[in-house]
């Protein structure tokens, strides 16, 4: 029987085998996903095709990307079905269409900015969008900063610092809005989501989070939930200590926690268990995805274990299907 994940309304059944690719084909690492107003599934990965496209059912419709993206990393889609892809390999923000059309491009292919300089961009990480379509872009590795674009990419304003209090950042890892234009950020190390305004000021911020990586915004305008992917430890000291994840947290915009899945027995390949949750969208009908990196995590997680094949061919994405009776 497939696993069961969550509790009371927040369940949801692991829908098995999800990814029918091509012969051949390979997912790799899935770094994220989005999903368009028809229900498709764009599937931002690092194999040789960057960019697989997949019904509801699982099935392939089509790729794009390859000799474009360098190394997949953040991936947002708008109201209009327009895809912003960061690459963190060559530190850019595209802006693509669903049949990979690029109509805007951000930072300098290849040329990344000097290491924690604060300016765009050294390895960065997601993008997110106001109401008014302007682009936050969170960057990222090489740096600890958060940068404000116009919608057709000049900059506006960037916030942030190296550090642990209010308004700096140890790995500013994923970022999200909600209609009311809050900002939301995944301050990964700091294992904290932080609150900003639309200008960057700082509101607020959630804790008992385990180095929250994933972040996705939903539950509609008036009572937005966000879905936060959790990695594992990431040390050799606790790495086989229980309840640190991975996992999903669901919580309100306070950042109460609603419902919790998996990680309680630490990862794993088997049902009900994750890798390294690293995306996350939702469907029109509450279905989660989930892009994981097992592949790059493997040997923090398993450094004794032989990966299986599975985990490069199509482990890295997940379904997870809200149970509705």
């Amino acid at each position: 029987m497939p696993a069961i994940l969550g509790s009371g309304e927040h369940r949801y059944r692991v829908v098995e085998d999800f990814a029918k690719l091509p012969d051949g084909w390979q997912l790799t690492d899935v770094a994220s996903v989005a999903v368009d107003s028809r229900d498709r599934i764009y599937v931002f990965n690092r194999g040789a095709h960057p960019m697989v496209v997949l019904d509801r059912e699982g099935n392939f419709l089509r790729s794009f990307g390859e000799g474009l993206f360098s190394r997949a990393h953040g991936l947002h889609i708008d109201a209009d079905d327009n895809l912003y892809c960061t690459d963190d390999g060559d530190h850019t923000v595209r802006k693509c269409t669903t049949d990979g059309k690029v109509l805007l491009t951000i930072g300098i292919p290849e040329k990344p900015s000097p290491f924690m300089s604060g300016e765009p961009f050294h390895r960065c990480t997601h993008t997110a969008l106001s109401p008014k379509g302007e682009i936050y872009v969170s960057d990222g590795y090489g740096n600890a900063r958060v940068h404000k674009f116009t919608p057709d990419g000049k900059l506006i304003k960037s916030w942030g610092e190296p550090g642990t209090d209010p308004g700096q950042f140890n790995i500013v890892h994923n970022i999200a809005t909600d209609a009311d234009g809050w900002v939301y950020v995944a301050d990964r190390e700091n294992h904290r989501v932080q609150v900003f305004n639309g200008e960057g000021r700082y509101e607020t911020q959630w804790n008992n989070l385990h180095r929250p990586c994933a972040l996705c915004c939903c539950g509609g305008a008036k009572s937005p939930t966000f879905v936060i992917g959790e990695l594992g430890p990431g040390l050799a000291v606790n790495r086989k200590v229980p309840n640190l994840g991975p996992r999903l947290s669901i919580v309100d915009a306070r950042g109460n926690r609603i419902a919790r899945l998996g990680g309680e027995a630490g990862p794993g390949v088997a049902s009900g268990k994750f890798l390294a949750p690293h995306g996350i969208a939702l469907d029109s009908q509450g279905d989660i995805y989930v892009g994981e990196v097992g592949v790059t995590d493997w040997k923090t997680s398993f450094p004794d274990a032989e990966m299986p094949a599975v985990v490069r061919a199509t482990r890295c994405l997940q379904k997870l299907e809200r149970v509705r009776e």
